[in-house]
């Protein structure tokens, strides 16, 4: 993403480049700079300025890679649920979007001596499932949706940690829900290390998803007069999660 800024910081300009890199804006004559930001690069800022009758050029921008921040120390990690959050949405009536959370989980992340090899577990209680309508949750938890009598548990276990560039990453795993399982993608954003306010070492990350309702069976639908859908086929998951240090174990366990 390429802005072009005034010498007062104001954005006149602003776009991302084409498959080869390049990008151009017309601007009147004048002193700019230029602020190129990438995904997994370190942002750069430019000096240009613009001739009349000319085109100028700030010539090759060569962005450096950006270091990766440092991982969390191998070993157990649990989810620390007071400061973690597991929140969904979902398009209603075509016109608007209706967020929720689950309120009761547990987790924990094994982070190996390589970290694309960690594992992550996490259990979520259906039944704590919480829009803020009663009603709705109700229906929500039965059989037309989460079936929560019958599969109590939504379940990601995922092991596949790809680097992507920066604090990005990908976490592969499997999401069992209303009894099926299905491969899902996390795109993760490691926000890094801290300690906690009694010495405890900590790490967080943020992570989205795109899950298709279908793929899990969901299917109950109500068509509106209107012929609209009064739910729409894919929800988004957002995650906010933090992570405590343990003792505990030495060998991640087996997931049964």
């Amino acid at each position: 993403m390429v802005t072009v800024q005034s010498p007062a910081g104001h954005a006149v300009a602003q776009g991302g480049t084409d498959t080869y890199g390049l990008f151009s804006a017309a601007v009147p004559p004048g002193g700019y700079y230029l602020s190129v930001v990438c995904d997994g690069f370190q942002p750069h800022r430019a000096a240009v300025e613009v001739f009349p009758g000319v085109r100028s050029s700030a010539g090759v921008i060569a962005l450096a890679v950006d270091p990766l921040p440092p991982t969390p120390e191998p070993g157990h990690w649990d989810i620390d649920p007071n400061h973690t959050a597991i929140r969904f949405v979902a398009n209603h009536i075509g016109l608007a979007e209706i967020h929720g959370r689950f309120s009761r989980f547990s987790g924990s992340v094994w982070i190996d001596e390589r970290m694309r090899d960690s594992q992550v577990d996490v259990f979520i209680e259906a039944d704590s499932i919480d829009t803020g309508a009663p009603q709705r949750d109700e229906h929500l938890r039965s059989r037309n949706f989460l079936n929560a009598a019958a599969h109590p548990y939504l379940i990601f276990s995922g092991g596949n940690f790809v680097h992507r560039g920066g604090s990005h990453w990908d976490v592969t795993g499997l999401l069992e829900m209303c009894g099926v399982a299905r491969t899902v993608k996390l795109d993760a954003t490691y926000l890094g290390l801290g300690t906690g306010m009694r010495g405890e070492a900590r790490a967080a990350c943020k992570a989205v998803a795109e899950l298709q309702r279908d793929d899990f069976t969901l299917t109950w639908q109500k068509i509106l007069p209107q012929g609209i859908a009064a739910i729409g086929t894919t929800i988004r998951v957002e995650l906010d999660i933090q992570v405590v240090r343990t003792a505990l174990p030495e060998t991640p366990a087996a997931l049964t």
